[in-house]
């Protein structure tokens, strides 16, 4: 093999060709993942149009509670037949389901067929989310899987923005149904790239998979969020219908946890909820779902009806609240990781939350934009305070092998805890209208055609009103609408009582913030323990994050060298030699500071030049054995109380495979001879 007219070997090539590859399979999972985090959001600005064509103002909140109803019970299912049946089938599968969800929910003619479609966009969805995430550790070294993290978490970032914005521009100047038919090109793209440049080295788990605890608990979700919806509206509370949902909810949770007991592999460990910081942290969990989700439903309505503002525009007044959630969020996640310190922050979430919450009960048709936006940020910076911590809180509490269902059951229930509230605020407020505007039009001779039932089901009924009584119709709307953030209001506080009660305990040194997908969508993400820790512990892969770790290092091992130089003597002791110039031209590290570096080697005498390349003196190997020695030191040391006696084998595999890592990859290791104009011949 010989150099190539750029002085690369053919070696280097294949490299580069394999990294392309990776790059666009990134780019595909991306494109998946953005499928899934959009359909969270973008319906909403587009739900009182729908109800407008459709009718059924009373079950609005269904086409958002389908969706994640299905998502959160599919998750678990799909992470673990991804590590069954192997990831690139399952990920092209999940994506099918979605785009076939969508089609339909774009032809969908009534409410009912929407919701159901709906529920089966979000089967698919579920798989998009978790599949997406876990293809990444396929197929990304822990080193850099820190780089694509912040990719992932971008993605995130922009569909809470882009969510609500979109959706309303499709409606507004195409049609509703655009809504679901946009996720069709982008789809067919997504699979297409899947199918033609992923590549996923085989490595099947077996696992028991817990059918009937997943099966049980989405089906006790479901019971409660039709008490929750139906209850008071469709039937009475005392009715039949309700009762009997009421029981059926209650002998499924009996029979979920006796299931569980005996699961191999439960969904969720009951032996969780012995640890008191995970069941405070999961109930608070809820509660952030509950406010989040339901608000962000309903304010959309308030906003076009009440205000006649554009779907476009909607989306425009809702950005304060999801700034305030990115500012607040980001911020109290890196203030945490530096600090240690996070009790303060699921204490004053909770608190600025409920103020939110009454702050919006205070909005009313005559509220100015700024007051409205104004508020929104206010209740968006209270959510962001605490959906961060709440996740790595969660991860601190528990054991080592208990980390990534406890990671994942945080985020289910804030997933519950969303479908829970968009059904409760939906049954709150198709009640409260309901009372509202009979009592304005009580006595009141409205044209022919025009009915309080008539402007339920149709908001656009409003317009043919005459003018007189347009303001008690719209009043009846708003006071209806920001009454849901009253009854809200005590749920948030009940969070904040509740927060006091948390114990703060020292965070481990590899429970750092989670990044922006485990908190600004509803994704209760299917991982293993193993996985976590990677995920925890892929700072390293970032030049900073490097450069820190080898200053610690440097330091634990007595010696006063910079951390390029201890970083040049550990790939010495790997590899046998190193050639900095060929490191430089690869963009690992830039040159003027591995020519620092390898200057300090040669005066030290640790180092010594052969030809272009740089080996190690004897003094050079004592010193890079206890760099070695000190750096595996380090890394355990980050895993706190989970790196002691009979440490799990696959923790002490990670160890090995990240301190291997922080030398850097084989492929990135100029062979003998092949640097420096000279040829190899193979």
């Amino acid at each position: 093999m010989t150099l190539d007219t750029h002085g690369r070997t053919r070696d280097a090539d294949d490299t580069e060709q394999v990294r392309g590859n990776v790059l666009v399979s990134i780019g595909a999972l991306l494109l998946g993942l953005l499928l899934a985090a959009l359909d969270q959001t973008i319906v909403s600005t587009a739900l009182p149009t729908i109800v407008s064509d459709l009718g059924g103002l009373e079950h609005l909140s269904w086409v958002v509670t389908a969706y994640l109803l299905a998502s959160t019970a599919a998750t678990p299912l799909w992470g673990k037949l991804g590590d069954q049946y192997g990831r690139k089938k399952l990920f092209q599968t999940a994506i099918v389901i979605f785009l076939i969800g969508s089609a339909l929910c774009g032809m969908a003619q009534n409410m009912p067929e929407l919701i159901g479609f709906r529920a089966l966009q979000g089967l698919g969805g579920g798989g998009l989310l978790v599949l997406s995430m876990a293809i990444v550790g396929d197929i990304v070294p822990p080193r850099e899987r820190g780089r694509y993290q912040g990719l992932f978490g971008a993605v995130f970032g922009a569909t809470s923005v882009l969510g609500p914005l979109l959706g309303g521009l499709l409606t507004e100047h195409l049609s509703w149904r655009w809504v679901f038919y946009v996720n069709l090109p982008v789809g067919i793209v997504a699979l297409a790239v899947i199918a033609t440049a992923l590549r996923i080295p085989r490595k099947a788990a077996h696992h028991v998979i817990d059918y009937l605890g997943t099966f049980l608990i989405a089906a006790v979700a479901t019971c409660l969020v039709l008490v929750a919806s139906l209850g008071g509206t469709t039937w009475a509370w005392g009715s039949a219908q309700i009762v009997g949902l009421a029981v059926l909810g209650t002998v499924l949770a009996v029979a979920f946890v006796a299931v569980e007991r005996r699961a191999a592999e439960p969904v969720l460990p009951l032996k969780l909820f012995g640890i008191r910081t995970f069941t405070l942290s999961a109930v608070i969990s809820f509660i952030v779902g509950f406010a989040m989700f339901g608000a962000m439903t309903y304010l959309p309505t308030f906003l076009q009806v009440v205000h006649g503002i554009s779907p476009t525009m909607s989306g425009v007044h809702m950005l304060p609240m999801v700034v305030g959630m990115l500012i607040s969020s980001t911020g109290s996640g890196q203030i945490v990781s530096r600090t240690g310190r996070w009790k303060v922050f699921p204490v004053t979430g909770t608190a600025v939350t409920t103020l939110g919450l009454l702050l919006l009960h205070r909005l009313d048709e005559h509220s100015s934009t700024a007051e409205m936006s104004v508020y929104f940020f206010v209740f968006g910076l209270g959510l962001g305070l605490v959906m961060q911590v709440l996740v790595l809180i969660v991860q601190n509490a528990v054991s080592y092998e208990d980390l990534g269902v406890a990671t994942s059951g945080a985020t289910f229930f804030r997933s519950i805890g969303a479908s829970f509230g968009v059904a409760i605020f939906g049954s709150v407020f198709a009640g409260r209208l309901a009372d509202k505007l009979a009592d304005a039009f009580r006595g009141v001779s409205l044209p022919a055609g025009v009915s309080a039932d008539a402007l339920k089901a149709d908001p656009r009924g409003i317009g043919a009103l005459p003018p007189s009584l347009r303001p008690a119709a719209l009043h009846a709307f708003a006071s209806a609408i920001t009454d849901v953030f009253l009854y809200a209001a005590p749920v948030a506080l009940a969070g904040f009582v509740l927060a006091w009660f948390l114990k703060e305990d020292r965070l481990r040194g590899s429970v750092t913030a989670p990044d922006v997908t485990e908190t600004l969508a509803s994704n209760p993400v299917e991982r293993s323990s193993y996985d976590e820790v990677c995920r925890a512990l892929s700072l390293l892969g970032t030049r900073e994050g490097r450069r820190e770790i080898y200053r610690k290092i440097t330091e634990r091992a007595g010696y006063d060298l910079l951390p390029a130089a201890s970083w040049l003597l550990l790939r010495m002791r790997k590899y046998g030699s190193v050639e900095p110039g060929a490191l430089a031209d690869r963009g690992l590290l830039p040159l003027t500071v591995l020519l620092d570096a390898e200057r300090q080697i040669e005066e030290r005498r640790l180092g010594t030049r052969e030809g272009v390349e740089l080996v190690l003196t004897a003094r050079g190997t004592e010193a890079a054995d206890r760099l070695a020695r000190a750096r595996e030191d380090s890394l355990a040391e980050l895993l706190g109380d989970w790196w002691g006696p009979g440490r799990p084998t696959d923790l002490s595999r990670l160890v090995k495979e990240l301190t291997d890592e922080l030398c850097g990859s084989e492929c990135e290791q100029p062979r003998k001879g092949a640097g420096s104009g000279a040829t190899r011949v193979s």
